[in-house]
């Protein structure tokens, strides 16, 4: 009943770890003394008796019996020390180990208070204890990466819908201000100022609703394979009105038996988002192109990790959308997708777009195992957003 009763106390609510596993470790040694030390005297005499008596030696001889004693004597005594050496060892290594796990998730537990009280840059040190241990680590570091990064985006999506909201807010405001002063009649052209003022407003609020949507790890996709052409002639189809208007030129270039297994849908918000980004920064007299082709999986230009190994095995399909217009500086490539994220910052929604479509157009992409990234020369050359996703 000892040792239940040593494991019962072990499991108290003021036994740290530390204190339990050197605890557990000291009741096994003890076990393990215990049980040799009963076996070595229970069976060690039968035997050496035995050994003896074929040796020659009378059962109730003097000699017998003074062998037996110094076999007894020195078996204690070799024993005794064998297991004091063996079990000041053990816990020696238990005491090393417990205080480098306790350590570890010492660290682990002061990282997640500080990442609970908003230091989203508390990171742990790989405990070098094996792969499990730093496995946990990594993973917690991910956590707080991936925490900072959010607590980042949700900071500026605050900032940025504060700015954008600013401006129609204000303007209502003034306008009704000058009615209730009299300063103004609620004219045909207060009239136009105002509903203007509230589609932004409702625009706004419906951007944000989508990007919402389309950034869901649960969004629900109907995938059917259609075929490459059909996307992009269908996607540039819709466009056209709008380019024959501003008086860029579309072009469209897709080789024939690419298929993609997509929802159709979804992905025509993709190319629209992307053809009206191009559209906006392209001047008169400017080309856009968006293209279709095969990319085998070690193309450098299929992708990024998230395809490499052979998530597609057969290779992938690139779909790309590139623009003589204004280019893109190298600070902003990273940052372009997302939300409310704009290069040219003096913008604003009626000149710039709301900076919601390129955020849409990555979080689709991405629902549908594939990558969007984007590329330019810089300022004035042009940029191309390429696609790639799995055949």
């Amino acid at each position: 009943m000892w040792d239940i009763g040593l494991v019962a106390g072990m499991t108290k609510p003021g036994w740290g770890l530390a204190a339990r596993l050197v605890a557990a470790f000291a009741l096994v040694i003890a076990v393990a003394g215990v049980g040799a030390w009963v076996v070595a005297a229970v069976i060690g005499p039968g035997v050496f008796h035995r050994h003896m008596v074929a040796a020659g030696l009378g059962g109730d001889s003097a000699a017998l019996a003074h062998a037996e004693a110094a076999f007894r004597s020195a078996s204690a005594v070799s024993l005794g020390i064998a297991l004091a050496g063996a079990a000041l060892a053990a816990l020696a290594l238990s005491v090393l180990i417990t205080r480098r796990v306790s350590g570890t998730i010492g660290n682990l537990s002061r990282a997640s208070r500080q990442i609970a009280d908003g230091q989203f840059d508390a990171r742990v040190a790989p405990p070098r204890l094996g792969a499990e241990f730093d496995g946990l680590a990594s993973a917690f570091n991910q956590m707080g990466a991936a925490l900072e990064d959010s607590q980042r985006l949700r900071d500026r999506l605050l900032a940025d819908a504060a700015h954008e909201l600013r401006t129609p807010v204000a303007t209502i405001l003034a306008y009704l201000e000058a009615l209730e002063d009299g300063v103004a009649g609620l004219t045909p052209d207060t009239v136009q100022v105002l509903r203007a003022q509230g589609e932004r407003l409702a625009r706004l609020a419906a951007d944000l609703a989508a990007v919402t949507r389309a950034q869901d790890p649960l969004v629900a996709l109907e995938l059917s394979t259609e075929p490459a052409a059909d996307l992009l002639r269908a996607a540039a189809g819709a466009a056209q009105p709008g380019f024959d208007a501003k008086g860029v030129l579309l072009v469209v270039e897709c080789g024939e038996g690419l298929s993609l297994r997509v929802d159709r849908a979804r992905f025509a918000q993709v190319l629209a988002n992307l053809l009206e980004n191009a559209l906006r920064h392209t001047p008169p007299g400017g080309t856009v192109r968006l293209a279709a082709g095969p990319v085998g999986i070690d193309d450098p230009l299929g992708g990024g990790s998230a395809l490499d190994g052979g998530s597609a095995p057969g290779g992938c399909v690139r779909v790309t959308v590139t623009d003589s217009g204004e280019g893109i500086a190298a600070e902003h490539l990273d940052y372009i997708f997302e939300r409310f994220y704009r290069a040219d910052q003096a913008r604003d929604r009626g000149h710039g777009g709301s900076g919601i479509g390129l955020a849409i157009a990555k979080a689709l992409v991405q629902a549908h195992g594939g990558e969007i990234s984007a590329a330019s020369d810089g300022p004035g050359e042009g940029a191309t957003f390429r696609i790639v996703l799995p055949v």
